[in-house]
């Protein structure tokens, strides 16, 4: 544990805090329930702080994307049938902003960011309003875009960061400005 921090599959090889933090996945992790593939995996790494009511979580992701699927984000887990994950998936030779929202089974959605490189760094940010979750990100310090807003449960929960590489092992994951507050103001089509 680091300032309040827990790891769920703690990786063999990290360095860092709940500030700024580098680690390399195992082999074949991720987080999915059933849907399409049939299976399901709980086998990702994350780094997570116990949250209740309201809270924006942020992190800059910095990632070795070259497998497909490798994936670096925040996650938001209530338990192993009910979280959220999003950020940076590696997906057809290009870089996706990815969301999966698990609420007993998952779902996918992803935009693609045909301009985007592996080196640019983005920014991932997460804000709970009662039983809404909104999930937008910047890309080289860019506006903040929103990539989804769902309906998820307002219970007590973790939030932090995640990574995966489920058709390898050992790609590197890096986290910057790791921070979780108050949320954000609800202004959908703000500055914020």
């Amino acid at each position: 544990m680091r300032n309040d921090f827990n790891w769920l599959n703690e990786p063999a090889d990290w360095k860092g805090d709940a500030t700024s933090l580098d680690f390399r996945t195992g082999d074949t992790t991720d987080f999915w329930r059933t849907t399409f593939y049939g299976f399901v995996r709980d086998n990702g790494h994350a780094f997570l702080r116990r949250v209740s009511g309201d809270f924006s979580a942020s992190a800059l992701v910095l990632g070795g994307y070259e497998a497909l699927y490798d994936q670096a984000g925040l996650f938001l887990r209530i338990d192993e049938s009910r979280w959220i994950k999003a950020g940076i998936e590696f997906t057809d030779g290009l870089m996706h902003f990815s969301v999966v929202v698990t609420n007993g089974v998952s779902d996918w959605s992803v935009i693609p960011l045909k301009d985007a490189r592996p080196a640019d760094p983005v920014s991932v940010r997460m804000t709970r309003h009662d039983n809404a979750i909104r999930v937008q990100f910047s890309i080289a310090e860019s506006a903040w875009q929103l990539a989804r807003l769902c309906p998820f449960p307002a219970d007590d929960a973790a939030v932090g960061v995640m990574a995966c590489s489920p058709q390898r092992a050992g790609f590197h994951a890096r986290f910057r400005d790791i921070s979780i507050g108050p949320p954000i103001a609800r202004d959908l089509h703000g500055e914020g």
